[in-house]
């Protein structure tokens, strides 16, 4: 694994501090680069990270119905071979976005392990 030490302002750093955790997710999250509505799902997941949940939230944690109806909605349309290439790249951004779900609740996981 990798430091980076950067410079920030002091009101950046005092908004940052609640986040300190959750940087490495919120940063990854960020540069998925996402072109479609995705894009929700992300925020709502950054502004559920910005709550500074516990371990044990975080492993609790479910994207919203609107998102999971979304992705349902996507895997059907692709599963009938009729997603259009904007549907298939938020399908794709979807993917990135569960990848990362999935890696935060590993090490919420472990977390919780170590502290039990």
């Amino acid at each position: 694994m990798v430091q980076i030490t950067m410079q920030i302002t002091d009101r950046l750093a005092q908004r940052l501090q609640p986040l300190y955790d959750w940087l490495p997710t919120i940063l990854e999250l960020s540069l998925v680069g996402f072109k479609t509505p995705a894009v929700q799902t992300a925020s709502e997941i950054i502004e559920f990270l910005a709550t500074s949940p516990s371990p044990s939230e975080v492993l609790d944690y479910h994207v919203s119905e609107r998102a999971q109806a979304r992705l349902q909605r996507l895997l059907a349309i692709n599963a009938a071979g009729l997603a259009s290439a904007e549907e298939q790249a938020e399908l794709d951004e979807m993917g990135q976005i569960e990848h990362i779900v999935i890696m935060l609740k590993a090490q919420a996981q472990e977390k919780v392990t170590r502290q039990n």
